[in-house]
């Protein structure tokens, strides 16, 4: 065998000294880069409280959320504008959603080339899409309090392909061919539409498509989504020219849904309601916590997970979706028995536990007893959340 030559060497000395596949992956590196808080866990027990660093670069207060269940494909963040502030212009190169935790105020955006922003008023609750490429703005029209916005994109699974943090943001590349999403209509409301889907019970799945709900605590456009439980429902939300996507889930009070599991990185925040969540790893010890106005979580991959209404009125939990690859199978009617847990399948703890958080509310349980013996009971349809 030839030795290897005293260039040779130093070329692979060089080689060697760039390579960067190791762990923390790029998204992690870039974001202890940061200085900022990066919380991680089960659950945030509140957005509106959770702990922030000054972030010098977007003058303002943020923090990463880096979930159990989330790593390496989500992003989650949280961003303070503070009173009557306005922040720096940002261009990113992914779509982002983004839902109002507490204030209110503008965002001001333009698209490749344009001279012109469009600007719409969000609030508490809100909820809206900036589409990738476009630089936006975001203004607090609130003088005497911190606007909060949580953020939900998929920066760490791109990240782990190109590892550079100046190709997602402010860089000089524009995305041939992307329309110009801003016009006159992109933040009008949303339209429904029916669309059919043969791995659902009901044969279709009601999509609302739309860039901008203007308050997802008050909404009302819901249909009936009886596989999860008694009294049970439901939006879907598509944004258009988009992967994202999003729903939303309303349950009665003093009631509770069938467990099932599905794929990773899916972020659930409560716009409204008292109660706790159930998450466990088929075979091993479940985690039990809390949650209320503003609580964020993410169930882990393939874990099953159970909510509960501990409150006296409907509780709503709104979920932001991984790229559809990640999504898991728990839609599909094939595969019900494996992804979801039927009332009468279920340990006895569940409902046990139940009973006993009720309790010490004074409270009883409004779930029927047939759900227990009829794994096909649903109580008649009753409107709204």
């Amino acid at each position: 065998m030839a030795q290897t030559s005293a260039a040779d060497q130093a070329l692979i000395k060089d080689i060697a000294s760039s390579y960067v596949r190791s762990r923390p992956w790029p998204y992690r590196r870039w974001i202890e880069s940061i200085g900022i808080p990066i919380h991680r866990g089960y659950y945030i027990e509140d957005l509106r409280t959770v702990e922030l660093g000054w972030w010098a670069e977007r003058e303002c207060n943020a923090a990463f959320l880096e979930m159990a269940g989330s790593e390496g494909i989500s992003e989650t963040r949280v961003t303070e504008v503070g009173p009557g502030k306005t922040l720096p212009p940002l261009k990113f190169a992914l779509d982002e959603v983004v839902y109002v935790v507490e204030g209110r105020g503008l965002t001001s955006i333009w698209g490749p080339g344009e001279t012109e922003s469009k600007t719409f008023e969000w609030q508490k609750f809100s909820m809206f899409l900036i589409p990738r490429g476009h630089t936006h703005q975001f203004t607090n029209t609130q003088g005497d309090k911190p606007a909060r916005l949580l953020h939900y994109n998929c920066l760490p699974l791109v990240m782990a392909t190109v590892a550079d943090p100046a190709f997602y943001f402010d860089s000089a590349h524009e995305e041939p061919g992307l329309p110009n999403v801003v016009g006159e209509d992109f933040y009008s409301p949303a339209i429904a539409a029916q669309i059919p889907d043969p791995k659902l019970a009901w044969g279709v799945r009601d999509l609302w498509f739309g860039n901008f709900f203007p308050d997802m605590r008050a909404w009302d456009k819901l249909a009936a989504m009886t596989m999860r439980g008694v009294g049970t429902r439901a939006v879907y939300v598509q944004f258009p020219g988009s992967e994202m996507a999003a729903h939303m889930s309303v349950f009665p009070a003093r009631t509770y849904k069938k467990a099932h599991r599905h794929g990773p990185a899916f972020v659930i925040v409560i716009p409204t309601g008292d109660g706790y969540s159930i998450m466990w790893e088929e075979g091993k010890e479940k985690v039990v916590f809390p949650w209320k106005e503003s609580s964020l979580f993410v169930p882990p991959n393939r874990w099953f997970h159970q909510h509960f209404n501990v409150g006296e009125s409907s509780a709503r939990y709104l979920a932001f979706h991984p790229p559809v690859q990640f999504e898991g199978w728990a839609e599909k009617v094939e595969d019900r028995v494996k992804d979801q847990i039927e009332f009468p399948d279920e340990d006895p703890f569940v409902r046990q536990k139940f009973e006993e958080e009720l309790a010490k509310k004074g409270l009883t349980s409004l779930m029927p007893e047939q759900v227990y013996t009829d794994k096909d009971y649903q109580l008649p349809e009753s409107p709204g959340g």
